[in-house]
């Protein structure tokens, strides 16, 4: 894994949105993930990229369709290098806080 690449993906609110649309459904084409983006499909296309470049996103091609899929085990290396380390009781007590302070 290299954690620069992966960090860089996820750096973006853009990129983030993609990986959340593919976590809601997994599988889709450049089309359905562009419907509801205020973007066009060349700048979805260089994002997806970005995304596939740090293995976040892995693709199939099925007829004249490209299917993107999400790959959790980057993110899955992510957590158990830099979130898992520190203790999670404290982690998600002091989350319910801030929820909590935030009102959300």
């Amino acid at each position: 894994m290299d954690a620069d690449k992966v960090f860089k993906a996820l750096g973006d609110p853009t990129r983030r949105k993609l990986l959340d649309r593919l976590c809601e459904e997994n599988g889709q084409t450049l089309s359905q993930l562009c419907e509801n983006l205020d973007m066009a499909r060349q700048s979805a296309t260089q994002h997806l990229g970005l995304l596939e470049d740090a293995n976040l996103v892995t693709t199939v091609r099925r007829g004249r369709e490209k299917l993107h899929f999400i790959n959790p085990v980057p993110l899955h290396e992510v957590y158990e290098r830099w979130v898992r380390k520190f203790e999670r009781q404290r982690l998600s007590l002091l989350h319910d806080l801030k929820k909590e302070l935030e009102g959300k």
